[in-house]
């Protein structure tokens, strides 16, 4: 009785969830902390005048907003500073409101004018995403579109949001992106009001920010030799491959992405990645290496050069700086002393993660150091070049932080700590004072699968939709100050172009962009869900890929006493229906529809799937080899 009870609860929510999206038409992600829908709606004129200030900062702001309403909705829009008859306004609060905060923001939409409030121009931008959202989803477009009523629905929104810290970490260096594609990034994370990119810079596969007082880090560092395929697997390069593929950013295309994200309200977190994931450094500089050899180095191009297996993965070739060696604290006193300079961020991250320390058991050097600094560990050696490391970066004025691997033989004194395995480290680092950003692979990882792995590029993890919706960024147990917010991380050893960056991000980055603005309480996976489908118009608009993989059905089997496989289908969102096949043909809704675990006939090879919303396929063509599913069932 109990579980009927609970189910019928659940259905209600449910209910209730897709009503309000249905009741109030409003899909805006993520969700306001306020939302009253009123009578009527605003249709935009052909001709738009805007009223903002004649402050400086105010400029970005307005020219975005004309843009997009002048390229898709044809609209002619004239900017004044003063304009009684306008019919959108942005205004500064002369009097600050309290509750809004610095990227807050007001939203009144009325029949004949739009008015948004904030305190700072931050707030005032994040109004006009909103806006953008109330619109419909035509606006997205990058070229003109007709026969569309351009109608925002009537509604008083008040909004602020939950953390100061919303990120997205792109890895740029295991693949180059190009400077137009980044600033594509930028342009689709505004959207759901995410404010910090986190660049990494710098990996075995390539060094990416041009410094000019150490040239080789990008004209040896920067290239590899181009493969295609699954990363990680490749054979080694032969001698005579060219070493080509790759790039760099140099110091005036950093400038100009940092202008580009500070006129959308971005803030770019810059990644060193030291001691560990610095092969490329060390085959530009050799000698900041602990192995001798190290000068017949190459940059890794996606061969097997480290050991994962074991709880502490081991290194193949030494793609480490050596924490002994007086040059590696110069070396690293000249990038950070250019970085600093390029970045205005107050945050330098300096990676820490992953730094494999078998070569470091072997190095005399290391051994010698470990005596005189009385260091009885591996991790207290880390420990020892993050605190000179932290030393160096806080004496160009910025902030030090570190992966949670960081915390391993003790904290710096005032270093700041991203945790990425779990939320273990962030919450050690906090109790111990420390300023955290969560970033935990449970939720947050966009790397990993989004659906079954048949049906997705082979990584060694999944994490669907739903999942990355749970993500809360402060534990119970911690001084919820001390954590900065939460971000996604992208990395891109399976990533080699945009598209697939843009399918790996989107929807999981709404589901983070939620989590991070909008209020606790307010969070609903099914509403959610029915304002992300809603999105998917939007992205089909921009023509921004995107990942259809919630609609994929989840594969579990079980072994019957004759051998054969029951296997049950589980899918990760309510009201579709799945029709299969066993007999090697594409299944539609006129085939048989799965209402429970279903027996694999004996001799049947193939399973496939697909999902309906009525009598609307929604999901893709699912194929499960049936030798896939045994291999599974232990």
């Amino acid at each position: 009785m109990k579980k009927l009870s609970l189910l019928l609860c659940c259905c209600l929510v449910h209910a209730l969830s897709f009503g309000q999206v249905a009741q109030s038409g409003l899909s805006i992600i993520p969700e306001p902390v306020k939302t009253t829908r009123l009578a009527g709606q605003f249709l935009l004129p052909k001709s738009v005048i805007v009223e903002a200030g004649s402050q400086p900062e105010l400029a970005s702001i307005t020219s975005y907003l004309k843009k997009k309403l002048t390229t898709a909705a044809g609209s002619s829009v004239t900017i004044k500073s003063v304009a009684p008859t306008a019919s959108i306004k942005l205004i500064l609060n002369k009097t600050t409101d309290a509750a809004i905060g610095t990227e807050g923001y007001t939203l009144s939409v009325k029949a004949k004018k739009i008015v948004i409030r904030a305190n700072e121009a931050a707030g005032l931008f994040y109004g006009v995403q909103t806006l953008m959202q109330l619109l419909p989803a035509d606006i997205e477009s990058a070229q003109l579109v007709k026969n569309v009523k351009w109608t925002v629905p009537c509604v008083e929104i008040t909004d602020y949001p939950r953390f100061a810290w919303r990120g997205l970490m792109f890895d740029v260096a295991r693949h180059f992106f190009t400077k137009a594609e980044v600033k594509q990034y930028i342009d689709a994370m505004v959207k759901y009001k995410l404010n910090l990119l986190h660049l990494h810079l710098t990996d075995d596969e390539g060094w990416r920010v041009e410094i000019k007082s150490l040239p080789k880090l990008t004209t040896v560092g920067a290239y590899n030799v181009k493969k295609v395929g699954q990363f990680g697997t490749f054979s080694p390069p032969a001698a005579n491959e060219p070493r080509t593929y790759g790039g760099f950013y140099t110091q005036d295309d950093i400038r100009e992405l940092v202008q580009y994200a500070k006129e959308r309200f971005v803030n770019i977190l810059p990644e060193i990645d030291v001691p560990g994931h610095s092969l490329a450094a060390v085959v530009a500089y050799p000698e900041l290496s602990c192995t001798p050899g190290a000068d017949k180095y190459v940059v890794n191009s996606g061969e097997p050069f480290m050991n994962w297996d074991g709880p502490h993965n081991t290194a193949i070739v030494d793609n480490t700086l050596c924490p002994a060696n007086e040059n590696v604290y110069t070396f690293l006193d000249k990038v950070v002393t250019e970085v600093a300079q390029l970045f205005p961020f107050g945050y330098i991250h300096m990676g820490g993660d992953e730094c494999a320390k078998n070569f470091w058991e072997q190095s005399d050097a290391i051994k010698a150091l470990m005596a005189k600094e009385g260091l009885k560990t591996q991790q207290e050696v880390q420990s020892y070049f993050e605190k000179r490391l932290e030393k160096i970066v806080e004496s160009k004025g910025k902030k030090f932080m570190g992966w949670d691997e960081i915390i391993e033989g003790g904290l710096g004194p005032n270093a700041a700590v991203m945790s990425w395995r779990g939320i273990k480290g962030g919450i050690e680092a906090a109790k111990q004072g420390h300023e955290v950003v969560m970033s935990p692979t449970t939720f947050a990882y966009l790397d990993y699968m989004q659906s079954d792995r048949v049906n997705e590029t082979k990584i060694y993890a999944t994490l669907r939709l739903s999942k990355s919706y749970e993500f809360e960024p402060v534990p119970d147990s911690v001084d919820a100050k001390l954590i900065k917010g939460g971000q996604a991380n992208l990395w891109t050893e399976q990533v080699y172009n945009i598209r697939q960056a843009e399918y790996m991000t989107w929807p999981r980055g709404m589901a983070i962009a939620e989590s991070v603005w909008s209020p606790k309480q307010k969070k609903s996976w099914p509403y959610f869900f029915g304002k992300v489908e809603k999105q998917f118009d939007r992205f089909n608009a921009a023509e921004t890929k995107y990942a259809p993989s919630a609609y994929d059905p989840s594969f579990n089997g079980i072994r019957n006493a004759d051998g054969t496989l029951k296997i049950t289908l589980i899918n990760e969102v309510d009201g579709l229906d799945t029709y299969y096949s066993f007999d090697n043909s594409f299944p539609d809704n006129f085939y048989p529809k799965y209402t429970q675990p279903i027996d694999a006939p004996k001799d049947a090879t193939t399973l496939r799937v697909i999902t309906y919303r009525g009598k609307k396929p929604i999901g893709r063509m699912v194929t499960m080899p049936l030798s896939e599913l045994n291999s599974r069932v232990k």
